[in-house]
């Protein structure tokens, strides 16, 4: 199996770094200072599950550079997933797979937009990594846990070769029947710490002991909760209080990458987290104010980020 990992930050380095430690034939999509570190000195990841190297390491910043791939996993950020869909046609074969894992719940439907019918999967993926340099990943807590689901809710002959391969990785996989509702669970989850910790500027364990900032997170986790409901997404009875009970378990200090880009600057998935549920809740007319305030609070800064980013005047996305 030949894998093409795109985007080589905290989850595609350390994935794929794994996969290749495995033995797995693995090409990285790159960019800037990463690529060059990537290229002349290996990729390096520091883990409570060992430490390792894989050296060398393919890597180009020109999808066509590494060749067509039996799996694609897309692994850049959420608002950069339309733009780098349509350079990955060279990528695919007649049966190549392409797994996203971004955090939010569109990517997989821009990335069908602009590949072939049937390529795309449902992916979530659960991790904490991140780039401490450029090519070194370091990774804290379990084993990262991929979930995969086909977009038309079965588990499918494909998703379980893939999982096999990538469990001898060491990578923990679970198959779904219902990718999208667990895509929603993951975002009811996720996104509240993201925007809440933003807003904050404190990691988990500190506003979710603060009685004032707790009762922000619950609501934002039940309008989520309400806006998937009038969508006719089936979230699990359970989902609310098994998130709760993980977020009370997070280990102090625990902030997510979207936490992180708006305080240290950097573009980050604002609209595709927070502005998608503002988005939804629209649409369904479900209220969402807990959300909508997140978002004006943190959008002046967002606008900032993507005009350094860009060096052009900023404007919103949505």
């Amino acid at each position: 199996m030949k894998v093409a990992v795109i985007g080589s930050g905290g989850l595609g380095g350390l994935v794929g770094g794994m996969l290749a430690r495995a033995g797995v034939e693995v090409a990285f999509l790159a960019r800037g200072r990463n690529l060059q570190a990537l290229q002349e000195q290996g990729l390096r990841v520091t883990s409570p599950l060992g430490d390792f190297s894989i050296r060398p390491v393919v890597a180009s910043s020109d999808p066509a550079a590494l060749g067509r791939a039996d799996v694609v996993l897309v692994a850049v950020k959420a608002w950069q997933v339309t733009g780098i869909a349509p350079t990955l046609l060279p990528l695919l074969k007649q049966d190549t797979t392409v797994i996203p894992v971004q955090n939010g719940v569109e990517a997989a439907d821009q990335l069908q937009g602009a590949l072939p019918a049937g390529a795309v999967v449902g992916g979530i993926c659960h991790v904490l990594a991140w780039l401490e340099q450029p090519a070194q990943v370091v990774h804290r807590g379990r084993a990262p846990l991929i979930t995969l689901g086909e977009l038309g809710g079965k588990i499918s002959p494909r998703l379980e070769n893939i999982a096999e391969s990538f469990r001898r990785g060491g990578i923990s996989m679970a198959l779904s029947a219902d990718i999208r509702a667990d895509l929603w669970e993951k975002l009811l989850f996720v996104e509240p710490l993201g925007s809440i910790g933003a807003v904050t500027r404190v990691p988990v364990d500190v506003f979710r002991s603060v009685p004032e900032s707790r009762a922000m997170l619950l609501e934002a986790m039940q309008e989520i909760q309400r806006i998937s409901k009038a969508l006719g997404i089936r979230l699990r009875p359970e989902a609310l209080e098994k998130s709760t009970v993980r977020i009370d378990a997070l280990p102090a200090g625990s902030t997510t990458s979207m936490h992180r880009d708006i305080v240290e600057g950097r573009p980050s998935e604002l609209e595709e987290q927070t502005g998608a549920v503002v988005r939804f809740a629209n649409e369904t007319r479900t209220a969402a104010p807990v959300h909508a305030w997140l978002r004006s609070a943190l959008l002046p800064q967002e606008l900032q980020a993507r005009k350094n980013e860009m060096g052009a005047p900023a404007s919103s996305a949505r």
